[in-house]
């Protein structure tokens, strides 16, 4: 492996570990009685650093000229995976919270393609191979985390439904009750700390103004702050925690770094007949390991989170490892 990535990995491990001593030594607060200093760094990632990244991502996007094969062959495989964590785990009907779905389908598929993905695709790819990476990365945010924030919305609305059936005190007509859950779903849809910043950042990008200096500046100032505080939330959160859920998390780990590379190589090399550099750049992005946005994700809505975690050291950890078996299948292929 390059030793770029190997120093980025040892980066990520020593800031994790900065994380869990942090949250071994109460340095942050005490957990329990009312206090959650994890949930308090997650809030501050989610409802102001994660937005601003998203609003400046999307409005600077140049989306005419961003290589829309690549994207195909890499979101395609990677919703459809998506789709079917998130199915397979409604079909469970094991007791959970109604966005255990959404949070498993997001760990399994969202990759740290910033952290490990950017020096990675530099040291392997170069500057070509780079610019690919890159509008997969600008991408990946607006695609997975919307649509798993559409689904987590949706559940929570079917949930808070069929309790109020359940209450014989509700005495609300059935109709005006749905359409009261589809009007809050919508709502809580696109009144949210992901799909908001999008949406507004492309209503901005239509506009074809650039941002004023001030406005830059703020905003990848905030946007800075997202890669340490959520690696600092990841070992936060092991020592908060704990490590459980470790089967499940091998479970999603596998998918990120094996099934999800698989249907990406497939689809790439056979639907769109893509080789040399573009199908290497998309297959090893696929294979990146869980990001730690998704652990944010499972902390905005108070499930699997100790699962979640241990999903993202595990998936890292076995990076090193998988990484090398991928390069060596795809210096394989005619």
């Amino acid at each position: 492996m390059p030793a770029p990535v190997v120093l980025k990995l040892a980066v990520i491990f020593l800031v994790v570990l900065a994380g869990w001593i942090a949250g071994r030594m109460r340095w942050l607060g005490p957990y329990g009685e009312g206090s959650d200093p994890a949930r308090v760094l997650s809030n501050a990632a989610f409802y102001l650093f994660v937005p601003a990244l998203l609003f400046r991502t999307t409005s600077k996007a140049d989306f005419a000229t961003l290589p829309w094969t690549p994207l195909a062959a890499y979101f395609g495989p990677a919703v459809l995976l998506l789709l079917l964590v998130y199915g397979t785990e409604k079909l469970r009907r094991t007791p959970h919270h109604p966005a255990a779905p959404s949070v498993r389908a997001m760990a399994a598929t969202f990759g740290n393609s910033v952290q490990i993905g950017i020096p990675m695709a530099s040291a392997l790819f170069g500057e070509a191979g780079l610019s690919i990476h890159v509008t997969v990365v600008s991408m990946h945010a607006l695609t997975l985390m919307t649509l798993s924030t559409a689904f987590a919305e949706l559940d929570l609305a079917h949930a808070e439904a069929r309790s109020r059936r359940d209450d014989p005190a509700q005495t609300t007509s059935a109709r005006a009750h749905l359409v009261r859950s589809l009007l809050r779903t919508a709502r809580s849809t696109v009144v949210h700390p992901v799909t908001l910043p999008v949406l507004l950042g492309l209503a901005y990008n239509a506009l074809d103004a650039p941002l004023p200096a001030l406005a830059d500046e703020v905003l990848q100032t905030l946007g800075q702050a997202v890669v340490p505080l959520c690696l600092v939330l990841i070992g936060l959160s092991l020592a908060t925690y704990g490590a459980t859920g470790v089967r499940g998390a091998v479970a999603l780990s596998a998918l990120k770094l094996l099934a999800l590379p698989a249907l990406v190589l497939a689809t790439g090399y056979v639907v769109f007949g893509m080789r040399g550099l573009p199908l290497s750049v998309i297959v090893m992005c696929a294979a990146l390991p869980s990001g730690a946005n998704a652990l944010l994700f499972a902390q905005r809505y108070r499930t699997l989170e100790a699962e979640t975690t241990a999903g993202v050291v595990v998936s890292t950890v076995a990076f090193a490892v998988n990484a090398p078996l991928w390069l060596g299948l795809l210096g394989r292929l005619p």
